[in-house]
């Protein structure tokens, strides 16, 4: 058991700052869970530390990407403990930026555990040798999906793996601004369908932009005819392309006076609160659609990844990959759920809880090697 005067010294390192708001509802669970628990003085290796200090109730944060060697390792050796994770970031051309923490902490003594973590695509040889070299010595190996758990074991990890699932299923709502329904245009007496796509980069290299703009936009044109619904565009990346794509989809649609983007600023909480709102939605991002099922919103998705094929997995809700699905058959999909919507809606609450405990499960392994004896003693 661990003392009541012990403050554990915990760094996480991910793809924080204010990047992506499915990003920052991990880090925002993964630290009111272990604050929950344990007393500690939380540091977060982020991409943006003036952005994450401003969004999270965290001690300390460092621009990573910014810090030599030398420096980084100076901050790794105060913990008790660094955690990698959780999201989807070990693929090709990030894995390696990831794991320079890893390795550090290796080369100091200082355990890792790999929080709730999704991977791939590793196609690099390099990338799967320093994956394999980081991770075999972690004290503790989590994913968030089977599916990464099978492309680790089979790039050669030996260390345990364990699946749990992603940290954000335990987010909770927040209150809207009052002035949000006015700003966003947002008629509750209509229904509204809520969309989200993606940009390809490197985590989702294959995506076909021309493709699913034209399935999005046929679809989203299909819910305006279908339902007289207005469709409502869901950036979950601001900074980067999500709004661009999202009007882009926009202009192709024959019913384009029927849509909008979403132009406020949101926390994960609120955003959660947002969804909660709509009566269908229709997307790409893993975390969109985690939001909707959170909010118990039924949802057609469009797995541009291995990570979104696994919600779909959890929850026995079949959507062929991306590449695979042409116009006629989403929307045959997306009619078919939609006259099915009470039975998607009962399903998703029945196997939440489960993935709910799974991922609660993740804050557990953590509390218990914080609690080890070693700990703190390296």
């Amino acid at each position: 058991m661990s003392k009541p005067d012990k403050r554990y010294r915990v760094g996480i390192s991910g793809s924080y700052g204010g990047l992506n708001l499915g990003d920052e509802a991990i880090l925002t669970v993964i630290t009111r869970e272990l604050r929950r628990c344990l007393p500690v003085h939380i540091t977060v290796f982020s991409r943006n530390a003036a952005d994450t200090l401003q969004r999270h109730a965290v001690d300390q944060a460092l621009t990573i990407r910014d810090l030599t060697r030398a420096e980084a390792r100076s901050e790794i050796e105060q913990l008790d403990l660094l955690v990698l994770g959780g999201g989807g970031i070990l693929y090709d051309s990030e894995a390696a930026v990831y794991l320079r923490e890893v390795l550090l902490a290796h080369e100091l003594g200082v355990p890792v555990m790999v929080y709730a973590i999704s991977a791939g695509p590793l196609r690099a040889g390099s990338v799967r040798r320093i994956v394999k070299e980081a991770l075999d010595q972690a004290a503790l190996l989590t994913v968030r999906d089977r599916q990464g758990a099978r492309l680790l074991e089979d790039i050669g990890v030996r260390e345990p793996i364990q699946v749990t699932a992603d940290p954000a299923l335990l987010l909770e709502p927040e209150p809207l601004p009052d002035d949000t329904l006015v700003r966003e245009s947002l008629d509750l007496s209509h229904r509204i369908v809520g969309f989200s796509v993606r940009e390809p980069g490197p985590a989702a290299p294959e995506i076909d932009v021309d493709h699913y703009h034209h399935l999005l936009a046929n679809a989203a044109d299909f819910m305006v005819d279908r339902l007289d619904a207005d469709i409502v565009f869901v950036p979950m990346e601001r900074q980067h392309m999500d709004i661009q794509h999202s009007h882009a989809v926009v202009a192709k649609m024959q019913c384009a006076q029927r849509a909008s983007v979403l132009k406020g600023e949101y926390t994960p909480g609120q955003l959660l609160q947002l969804v909660g709102q709509f009566q269908f939605a229709v997307g790409m991002r893993l975390h969109f659609l985690i939001f909707a099922a959170l909010r118990g919103v039924p949802f057609v998705s469009l797995p541009y990844a291995a990570k979104v094929s696994g919600l779909l997995q959890a929850l026995d809700m079949d959507m062929p990959p991306l590449g695979n699905v042409n116009s006629g058959r989403l929307l045959a999909n997306i009619d078919h759920s939609w006259d099915l919507r009470a039975d998607l809606a009962t399903k998703i609450r029945a196997r939440l809880p489960q993935l709910q405990a799974r991922a609660r499960k993740t804050n557990n392994l953590l509390v218990e090697l914080l609690n080890r004896p070693s700990i703190g003693k390296h």
